[in-house]
Parts: C-alpha cells; structure tokens; sequence
C-alpha cells in the first residue's frame, strides 16, 4: 500500500531562482528553468548533499556539524509572499530577497503543508519538504536597500509565512508555468497520549 497519497491540490510554478553566493547575499537570481539534481537546484549555493549543521538543528548537532541536506531549495507561495507584503506595508515583495528558489501558486496555508509531502512536477522532478523555513533577519538588508523603512518589518511579516524547505529525491527540470502535485503522507496526525 503506498504510503504517500496524490492530492487533488495542484500548484503552478510562478518564479523560480537561485542564490549563487550566500555569503555575499541572500538575494536569489531569478531563472526560466531550473535543473534539479540529487545534489539540488544547478547553481544553488545551499546546494549539496551534505551541508554544515546551522540553527534550525542545534538542539541536535552542534554548529557545522556535516548533515544531510534537506535544506537543498527554498520553496514559497505567492499567496504568502503577498500576505507578507501586505503586513510589511508595500505593494509587493519579489522573491528575490527572500532568497526562494521556487514560488508556487495554488496551495492554501501552504508553509504548513505536512512535513514528507512531496511536490511532483509534469515532468516528474520531484521535491520532498523537509520542514517550515523560519523567518530570519538575513531578508532585511536587500529590501531595506531598495525599500528604505520596509526592512525591519520582514521577519515579523514572515511568521508562518516563510514557506518550507525542501530536498530533491528525483532528478528533472522545473520550468516556469509548470504545474506541481502536492503528494501527502498516509498517517493520522501525532498525538503520543493515545498509546
């Protein structure tokens, strides 16, 4: 029996990007397509296979302690981004400076979607999400440059809004105005007290 069900929430891929330099900046470089391969998104500095531990596992591993990566994309709404928008005040917030590397449209509440689902695009290229991405301060810089007095008010805005983060199990190429599957695991929600 498999043991992860096809939904009948589709997405369509509305940006895609990649950061080439995280040390130098944040701010993703906007793509036509994208070619994904085991070790993430061509040109993806959070690429890899493996990566150095940071501060969303530090109750696990202490810093750069080499992991897996499940942090390989970025992966956002245009929903969110807007609602995001619309709480920092401005007209629009591009995807850029928040360093996404695929911004889907279509999937409600969508940085909540289970942890494990997958995205399955036409061609078969294939993204698992890995966990909610956490609003950080690294945004701020690029949009308080172009849009002084905005900056401040990103991480705030970004609260359950930030997206996921995801890692690639099946090799492909996105394109953009493809359209994407939301696959979820087959279990019941957690509730340890039932045992």
């Amino acid at each position: 029996m498999p043991a992860l069900i096809p939904t009948d929430y589709y997405a369509t891929i509305t940006w895609l990007g990649v950061v080439p330099d995280r040390s130098a900046a944040l701010q993703a470089q906007r793509r036509e397509t994208l070619i994904l391969s085991l070790a993430g998104p061509e040109g993806e500095d959070h690429g890899g296979l493996t990566r150095p531990s940071c501060s969303r596992v530090l109750s696990q591993y202490t810093r750069d302690t080499v992991i897996r990566n499940t942090r390989q994309l970025c992966v956002m709404s245009t929903e969110e981004l807007a609602a995001i928008a619309s709480t920092m005040g401005v007209e629009a917030l591009d995807p850029s400076y928040m360093g996404a590397t695929l911004v889907i449209e279509g999937i409600a509440d969508f940085t909540h979607v289970p942890p494990s689902s997958r995205l399955q695009a036409e061609s078969g290229a294939t993204i698992v999400i890995d966990m909610e991405n956490r609003p950080c301060v690294l945004p701020a810089r690029g949009i308080e440059e172009d849009m002084p007095g905005a900056g401040a008010a990103v991480k705030g805005a970004s609260k359950n809004r930030r997206g996921v983060t995801a890692w690639v199990e099946r090799e492909g190429t996105l394109k953009l105005g493809e359209h994407m599957r939301l696959h979820v695991p087959d279990q019941r929600p957690w509730a340890p007290a039932m045992i």
